[in-house]
């Protein structure tokens, strides 16, 4: 028990779980998106104000951004689920059905 308690105070710094807090509006998600993809967001806005400057390349990157960007979201959703159902005994919050 002290052992637990130890590491709690340890490893959360008294900070507690953000359970009904799934999903995107996270700390850590406005950290991602707004710090660690900054150079991906000077790389886009280069593409369409630098110079030489071509529409197309910028367009069809972005169009890749957002494919890899679609595909790593549905996917990881998807291994979400499956992980809750295996290891939990039911799929996450927003896809379980409501208790009784």
């Amino acid at each position: 028990m002290i052992l637990s308690t130890a590491l709690f105070v340890v490893l959360y710094h008294g900070f507690e779980g953000t359970e009904g807090l799934t999903g995107f509006p996270n700390v850590g998600t406005w950290l991602i998106f707004g710090v660690v993809l900054l150079p991906v967001y000077v790389m886009v806005i280069a593409w369409f104000v630098g110079t030489p400057r071509e529409s197309t390349a910028g367009v069809r990157g972005v169009g890749y951004l957002v494919g890899i960007t679609v595909t790593m979201w549905v996917s990881m959703l998807i291994l979400t689920i499956l992980i809750g159902i295996s290891f939990f005994g039911g799929s996450p919050e927003p896809f379980s059905s409501p208790g009784p």
